[in-house]
């Protein structure tokens, strides 16, 4: 299986008539029979209780990951409003919520990732705390910046959209190399965000995210590079179904393109705040 720039995707093992590496197949996974694996009819091994994965357990699960956000980011994003209105200043009880999401989607992320294993409560849970932290964080950029949470989801669907329709008519073909260049400026990106941040707690120089035209430029940059990301999530995902991976899979794939939407949303309402100033 190629490798993704999404860390959720590194190292999976393998299905259907692949070779698996040193990790091996999932515990009492076989090759389905009968079929086309991930698109006909077929059957999982003895004792796994799960057919291939498809298409639609993809969407389907993806959805539940993204409605569960959404309604999380929702609600907070109100609350956070009505808190700021009321007090004009954040309040102990709001900063919690932000870090709280924040950290607990960071560690189950880290979970998901070292485990290898899908799992749809934790699938879920990192959702509902990254809806949690996103809606803290946009119901304060709304507060200053009025109808820029709106303008940052439809910018980041729009992204989502467009990079699947890229990805479905072959307009890109996700080849070996884009694959190592797209990792490659991941990787790059993440070291700067390490090294800004380290910058900033210690001399207070920040200036990747200080609103300069060197900001913007680095947010449009970060946002170009989470759109190819998405690329190789697709590609990824469609993989694993060829492949004939079982069902309970696709909430990795949920997972993993839950990851890069997160990212891009962030960045796209970095740019629009810089923007507005």
């Amino acid at each position: 299986m190629r490798s993704s720039s999404n860390p959720a995707f590194r190292n999976l093992p393998g299905g259907g008539t692949q070779t698996y590496g040193q990790y091996g197949p999932p515990v009492g996974f076989n090759q389905p029979q009968g079929g086309v694996p991930g698109y006909g009819p077929g059957r999982a091994a003895s004792g796994e209780g799960d057919r291939p994965m498809t298409v639609d357990d993809v969407v389907v699960k993806t959805g539940l990951s993204l409605g569960t956000a959404l309604l999380f980011g929702v609600i907070t994003a109100i609350w956070a409003q009505a808190q700021l209105a009321e007090t004009g200043r954040l309040s102990g009880a709001l900063i919690g919520a932000m870090l709280g999401g924040l950290i607990v989607g960071l560690v189950i992320s880290l979970v998901i990732i070292f485990r290898q294993k899908p799992s749809g409560a934790l699938t879920l849970t990192y959702s509902a705390a990254e809806g949690l932290f996103l809606g803290a964080l946009s119901g304060v950029f709304e507060v200053i910046y009025p109808g820029i949470a709106l303008q940052a989801i439809i910018g980041t669907v729009g992204v989502f959209i467009g990079m699947l329709v890229v990805y479905k008519t072959g307009a890109v073909k996700v080849t070996p190399k884009l694959t190592k260049w797209i990792v490659g400026a991941v990787v790059g990106v993440a070291i700067l965000m390490l090294f800004n941040l380290i910058s900033s707690f210690a001399f207070g120089f920040n200036p990747l995210r200080d609103g300069s035209p060197l900001a913007i430029a680095f947010s449009i940059l970060c946002i170009g590079i989470a759109a190819f990301s998405f690329l190789l999530d697709f590609d990824q995902a469609d993989r694993m179904i060829r492949e004939g991976m079982p069902s309970k899979w696709a909430w990795y794939t949920a997972f993993g393109l839950m990851t890069t939407l997160v990212w891009l949303y962030l960045e796209i309402l970095r740019l629009l705040s810089y923007l507005r100033d």
